[in-house]
């Protein structure tokens, strides 16, 4: 058995769309697990950057795509997205992506208490997108959401849209000082989005368990990245999901023994969006460097990322958490051009070393990185197709990082582009 889930190992942005993009050609099925729109997966295909939100990144290999019960989706961006991609020649007809019928549907009013509470915690803010997919877990969680499955039923829809509003409006006109919903016009806008969606809502578990059985091999897509996770992330610095390889189980309706291998996608620096400790984050010029040769701007928010070296702690962190087979090392080449290289292999905080991750962000944002150098090197990599071509110091600098995970490297990438890869190991052929 060869089904793999792909998930970020740091703060997300590792670059996790490339190798999905990449591994979806030896799949079947491509599935995404968790999340919404507030994911951003960027891919460059014969030049042209296509970015995706939603729509897993395996719908490029023409590839049956599905978006499962633990992801909350706003129908409105789902059909722009796929709009844009037929615009460029992508197929996203009811063959090629499925939704869940399980699936949470973002509402206008889950956006609106999202931006408003953030407007209102000031500086204080968690530094959310916006896009109402905290809302929507809310309301999972508690039992007051709506399910693609009541979407499609008109009369369902308007009675519990009924039900809920007028508590969404009391929140958001009493407490958040912002503007309310109207059920008539939130009723008329999501039953064109029902009409236009309806061919593509399935039960995903089932389709994807018959497809496992059927001996078709599956790439489950993870957004985000572990330390964002809600249970074992930065909290309250993270996303509303569980990002971690286990929640594609309970995300997308499948057991356990369906797993064979699972690929941890690592930058091989560390990066990070919006508040929160970063140990090993870089206030100097070499940050600058990152920041400028790496082009790290959110794909979703545009926002800068915060650069920094490669934090073992965190990474560690999440070999156990996910229980990686494998790694996927990105954005190799933007390290070249740096005489040395740190690598964040502990933190010391008040003289105590310590080198597991810590729940206190107290404890974190007062930890040191302690550091261990490599050498760097001046070579442009970003042509190099096979491994054993690659200069002397790269080779020991991802030696180490293998040697300090307990994790092998099965691919590396060199650039942005699908040829710009090296697969040392092809996890499909190997978990077989």
């Amino acid at each position: 058995m060869a089904n793999i889930v792909i998930i970020g190992t740091q703060w997300g942005d590792e670059g996790k769309g490339k190798i999905v993009d990449l591994l979806a050609e030896h799949a079947d099925l491509v599935v995404r697990f968790q999340g919404g729109n507030n994911a951003g997966h960027t891919m460059v295909v014969a030049g042209e950057k296509v970015i995706s939100h939603l729509v897993p990144s395996g719908i490029l290999q023409g590839k049956a795509c599905l978006i499962a019960n633990g992801v909350v989706v706003d129908p409105a961006v789902l059909i722009e997205e796929m709009d844009y991609l037929q615009g460029k020649g992508v197929s996203c007809g009811p063959q090629n992506l499925m939704v869940s019928e399980r699936a949470q549907v973002i509402m206008p009013y889950h956006r609106e208490i999202d931006k408003a509470r953030e407007k209102k915690k000031g500086k204080d803010k968690i530094g959310t997108t916006g896009r109402g997919i905290g809302p929507a877990y809310e309301d999972k969680v508690t039992r007051g959401g709506l399910r693609f499955v009541d979407l499609m039923d008109e009369q369902v829809f308007d009675e519990k849209l009924a039900a809920i509003l007028p508590e969404k409006n009391f929140l958001l006109q009493k407490f958040l000082d912002a503007p309310t919903v109207d059920a008539g016009e939130v009723s008329q806008e999501y039953k064109e989005y029902a009409r236009r969606l309806a061919p593509h809502i399935i039960n995903v578990s089932v389709y994807v368990s018959r497809a496992i059985e059927a001996g078709k091999q599956v790439l489950f897509e993870g957004a985000q990245g572990t330390h964002l996770d809600i249970d074992h992330g930065t909290y309250p610095f993270v996303t509303s999901s569980n990002t971690v390889s286990g929640n594609a189980c309970c995300g997308t309706g499948v057991g356990p023994k369906c797993i064979g291998g699972v690929m941890g996608v690592v930058k091989a620096y560390t990066t990070r969006v919006g508040a929160g400790p970063f140990p090993s984050e870089l206030f100097d010029q070499t940050g600058d460097y990152l920041q400028s040769k790496g082009a790290e701007f959110g794909a979703t928010t545009g926002r800068r990322r915060r650069c920094g070296w490669l934090d073992m702690v965190i990474l560690n962190n999440a070999v156990r958490l996910n229980g990686l087979t494998g790694m996927a090392i990105t954005k190799l080449d933007v390290l070249g051009g740096l005489d040395r290289i740190e690598i964040c292999t502990a933190y010391r905080h008040k003289g105590r070393v310590m080198d597991t991750f810590p729940a206190s962000l107290k404890v974190l944002a007062e930890c040191e990185p302690v550091y261990e150098t490599v050498a760097g090197w001046s070579e442009d990599i970003s042509g190099i197709d096979r491994y054993e071509n690659l200069p002397d110091p790269v080779k020991r600098y991802l030696a180490r990082i293998e040697e300090l995970a307990g994790v092998p490297i099965q691919i590396i990438s060199v650039g942005p582009q699908r040829d710009q890869t090296i697969v040392v190991e092809n996890p499909f052929s190997s978990g077989k």
